[in-house]
């Protein structure tokens, strides 16, 4: 059994951030946040405003925009670093509020690799005859769990969703996949949502995202390298094939140094750190998403999704883009 994509939805919450937010509290400037992230705008949701909202919105987005019927959905997955809560899954919070009558409902935690892992997950579901018609979303409110007195990190996050239909299909859009992860890099990028220890050194649960951003950007830059040859190869193709590359976007840096040591233009990368910030699962698809809208991804372009992040772990898949817009 093959799979395809199907469809695509997106949302931001409305709360729009400027780098000028950061002026007014930190010794920090608009020019050096452009300068070192790429950044110049993101989205934070309200105090009442959690990762499920996201993800519902993000669906009904993309209901909007194609011809789907939600009634024959059988399984829902969230990839997601901010869930609501532990219990319950934020996927069955969408399952219920969207009145999707059976549908298995999973959360997955793979920090910015979630989206990738999720529609890894999904082809797995449908080859395996279990299940046809799925729902991937990657979704956070990063801004919840944000250190604002870390001048290094608290720049970056941004809060958003993005969702897509993974389905049956009788031809063969889903090619290809690579994982990869390396836990010894997990006390680089952790959540300190517990008072369980990292690297033997004692940890204070202020509910905060901790990270060594030039670990982080060493390890990035070295991986993404070394799995984007490993995933075209094992497709048996090559970089110029691709036509265009829709990495995790955790800083532009990282994305030009990438593409500079892969001889990649900047043109075939696309990104959403930009506009939206570091959205962890949820970059990919917004990138996805406004490559579609923006006329840039016609049907049948083959796209190279990869995700990286906390873990320090790795996912990628190479596809043919079968999403077309109303």
């Amino acid at each position: 059994m093959h799979a395809t994509i199907s469809s695509i939805g997106i949302y931001h919450p409305l709360k729009e951030i400027k780098n000028s937010y950061f002026e007014e509290f930190l010794e920090t400037t608009d020019q050096w946040i452009k300068e070192r992230t790429g950044i110049e705008n993101r989205y934070y949701a309200l105090e009442n405003e959690y990762t499920s909202d996201l993800c519902v919105k993000a669906v009904e987005a993309l209901v909007k925009n194609h011809t789907t019927n939600l009634q024959e959905v059988d399984f829902i997955i969230v990839a997601t670093s901010t869930p609501d809560q532990t219990l319950p899954s934020v996927a069955s919070r969408v399952q219920t509020r969207m009145n999707i009558p059976h549908a298995g409902c999973i959360d997955i935690s793979a920090a910015c690799g979630g989206f990738v892992y999720g529609i890894i997950l999904a082809k797995g579901l449908i080859a395996a005859g279990t299940h046809r018609k799925i729902i991937v979303t990657g979704a956070e409110t990063l801004s919840k769990v944000t250190d604002f007195t870390d001048r290094s990190s608290c720049i970056l996050f941004g809060d958003g969703a993005g969702a897509v239909i993974v389905e049956a299909s009788s031809e063969n859009h889903l090619l290809k996949v690579i994982t990869d992860t390396d836990g010894s890099y997990g006390k680089d990028l952790y959540l300190s949502n517990k008072n369980i220890p990292i690297n033997g050194k004692p940890v204070i649960p202020d509910n905060n995202i901790h990270q060594n951003g030039r670990v982080v950007f060493k390890w990035a830059v070295s991986t993404l390298t070394k799995k984007i040859e490993e995933l075209v190869s094992k497709n048996g193709i090559t970089l110029e094939d691709i036509d265009y590359f829709i990495p995790h976007s955790a800083n532009m840096r990282i994305l030009e140094t990438v593409c500079k040591e892969l001889g990649i233009p900047m043109e075939k990368c696309l990104e959403s750190i930009k506009n939206y910030g570091n959205t962890s699962a949820a970059s990919i698809p917004l990138a996805w998403y406004n490559g579609i809208t923006s006329g840039r991804i016609k049907p049948n372009d083959k796209l190279l999704l990869i995700g990286f992040g906390g873990g320090l772990t790795c996912a990628g898949i190479c596809l043919q883009n079968n999403i077309e817009m109303k």
